[in-house]
């Protein structure tokens, strides 16, 4: 099914951005690590993660497994990734980073989306989204402090 601007919903997308005093090829060798967000508030520096291709499944202690793709990658400023959901048919929401240069640091922007085509009804990938609101929030401050620390 193809879908236009006009039909997706205009809650289908999640935008947080976060300023890191931190040079980008650091803050790249982080985002080029499939699932570094799936964590309990901060960044684990050892994950479990089997990679094959572009496809990697990160395994986190407490969450269990999750499997992502790696959709696009343009270093050292933008890459994609596709949350794969066996529940959801394989697909999932896409998940793309972004770092733009800024005075001795970089700006790093995530962008989610892909909700409102996940073939659920919209109340149950409404509350989906909820989660993931604030869950942006706390990941990109365990990015800023995991990069500027190093």
């Amino acid at each position: 099914m193809d879908h236009t601007a006009t039909d997706i919903d205009p809650l289908d997308r999640i935008d947080r951005s976060i300023d890191i005093d931190a040079p980008a090829e650091r803050v790249w060798d982080l985002v080029t690590r499939p699932g570094w967000w799936i964590n309990e508030g901060a960044v684990d520096p050892e994950p479990d993660v089997r990679v094959d291709g572009s496809l990697t499944v990160l395994t986190h202690p407490t969450y269990g497994e999750f499997q992502l793709e790696t959709v696009e990658s343009r270093p050292p400023s933008y890459i994609a990734y596709r949350w794969l959901e066996p529940d959801m048919g394989g697909a999932g929401t896409l998940v793309e980073f972004r770092i733009e240069p800024r005075g001795d640091g970089v700006t790093l922007s995530v962008a989610e989306s892909g909700f409102s085509q996940l073939g659920k009804p919209r109340e149950e990938w409404l509350k989906r989204r909820e989660g993931n609101v604030e869950g942006w929030r706390d990941e990109l401050k365990a990015a800023k402090v995991f990069t500027e620390g190093q």
